[in-house]
């Protein structure tokens, strides 16, 4: 459907038309005529369907231009998804003259104030600890907020924001319309829509498209001690244009990255450690195609939009399901083909069959490339380097090409150009340090835990209980948790910041 049938106005038709897009997706065909026409929304779709567009066009032509309030706010997880929202909605709004802010953790919280203060936005864009600060401390006012939206309402969920959603709606009570959006909808998002929300349009993307057809999903057995040289020897086979490279933890993705790099590959990796500054400037990198690996954590890469990914590498198994939901649908956008490779230790096995059962795919078993393989792919990648280099004047470098012959045959000159241009550094010895694999079994239960006396190890079931709150995540492990005994698995705080 085109987007000129559902009812925007010419401002916007202009910008749509301006940004390149054509035909409404799916989320937008079915979301912006609903939320014109003022009703309460409950969107599924993962992120890259253009869901920003989906509750952004409709915010910004319900916007009265003479009112001098904040009119819209849009919640967001993590700052780089924050971000990415404001500058959408600022293209987006640019003839509609909106003004849109965004204020988020990890930034001065004065200049934020100030700017609020020179010049009230019609929409904020904000994380939820921050929005909560600011409300807190009175330099942002509600009261004449007409719409909320909460987008990737379940991994707000995972980062223990709910409480500060909750309490932020309660500031913006005088609200006539609530829109959220969440890949999953599990219990906890669908009560916060029975709580705050008025009858809302329920809007859920086929199963089809939420179980990635458009990417061939993997998986190799391997040893924790062989991921890395394997990894390796498939981005070679494999050559990909753009990948993304997933990792458990801060300190995985930082020896990632410097493995990559130490083997020849133009890498660069993103987590909540780095400065703000740091990570947009490698995500521009990485958008430029400037780099062609970029190595991340989940929550890093919550929420990033960019296209022409074709491969993701789970060098890590995620530690639940939807989690690989959303690493994997970095690939496979806008109707390309992606791929999907996820490596697997013989432990990890019951579990990775759990992932099967939700994304309704079974992952394909993948043979590691030999050494031999894998050099051959070094060639190809740069046989392609030098046929790209054979295009152009080459005239007024004969004459040293001629010198350069007389003392060298052409064959040694070839191989040696060869030699720069390939990845032949499997010499360069590469630790990993290894992390206990997460030790998954019985029958996928995985939210639940052992009985067992400890406060956060209630519940009955075969694998692990899961307790939330603001900022951790508990998950007990052996016969005798830190409190309390059960049979869950590992002890892991997520920190709101990473």
């Amino acid at each position: 459907m085109k987007f000129s049938e559902l009812g925007l106005n010419d401002e916007l038709l202009k910008a749509i038309k301006r940004s390149g897009f054509e035909e409404a997706t799916p989320i937008q065909e079915q979301t912006i005529p609903l939320a014109l026409a003022g009703k309460d929304v409950i969107g599924q779709a993962q992120t890259g369907t253009g869901k920003t567009a989906a509750f952004g066009l409709p915010i910004l032509q319900s916007i009265d231009k003479k009112e001098k309030a904040i009119q819209a706010i849009i919640i967001e997880p993590t700052r780089e998804l924050a971000i990415q929202t404001q500058e959408e909605l600022f293209r987006l709004g640019r003839d509609e003259h909106a003004h849109v802010q965004v204020v988020y953790g990890g930034a001065d919280i004065g200049r934020q104030i100030r700017s609020l203060k020179h010049h009230v936005p019609s929409i904020l864009v904000g994380t939820p600890g921050r929005l909560l600060d600011h409300l807190k401390r009175g330099t942002i006012d509600l009261d004449k907020v007409k719409t909320v939206v909460l987008d990737e309402a379940d991994e707000m969920l995972d980062m223990g924001f709910i409480q500060d959603i909750e309490s932020i709606l309660k500031y913006a009570k005088n609200r006539k319309q609530t829109l959220l959006f969440s890949a999953t909808m599990p219990k906890p998002i669908l009560r916060i829509g029975e709580k705050f929300m008025n009858h809302p349009e329920i809007v859920q993307i086929k199963a089809k498209e939420l179980t990635a057809d458009l990417i061939d999903q993997y998986f190799v057995r391997a040893k924790e001690s062989e991921k890395f040289d394997i990894m390796c020897r498939l981005i070679d086979v494999q050559g990909p244009d753009l990948a993304l490279v997933f990792g458990r933890t801060k300190r995985r993705v930082d020896e990632l990255t410097r493995g990559l790099q130490a083997r020849g590959y133009n890498a660069a990796g993103i987590h909540g450690d780095l400065s703000q500054a740091r990570r947009m400037a490698v995500l521009k990198r990485f958008r430029e195609g400037k780099l062609d690996i970029l190595v991340a954590t989940d929550v890093a890469a919550r929420g990033l939009d960019i296209s022409g990914v074709t491969h993701v590498y789970n060098y890590d198994i995620p530690q639940d399901p939807d989690s690989y939901v959303h690493r994997i649908g970095r690939t496979g956008r806008a109707g390309q083909n992606g791929i999907s490779v996820t490596f697997v230790t013989p432990n990890e096995i019951g579990y990775m069959r759990t992932i099967e059962q939700l994304t309704k795919k079974k992952m394909s078993p993948l043979r590691p490339p030999t050494d031999a393989q894998a050099f051959r792919g070094q060639l190809k990648q740069a046989e392609a380097e030098i046929e790209d280099l054979m295009n152009g004047d080459l005239g007024k470098y004969t004459q040293e090409a001629s010198e350069l012959l007389d003392n060298y045959s052409a064959l040694d000159l070839v191989a040696a150009f060869l030699k720069n241009l390939s990845k032949d550094s499997t010499d360069v010895k590469v630790k990993i340090t290894p992390e206990k694999p997460l030790p998954y079994k019985g029958d996928g239960r995985h939210h639940r835990g052992g009985r067992g006396k400890g406060r956060n190890n209630r519940g009955r079931g075969n694998d692990n209980y899961r307790h939330r709150n603001n900022t951790h995540n508990y998950r007990r492990n052996g016969n005798r948790g830190k409190r309390g005994r059960g049979n869950g698995h590992e002890f892991i705080i997520k920190n709101k910041k990473d």
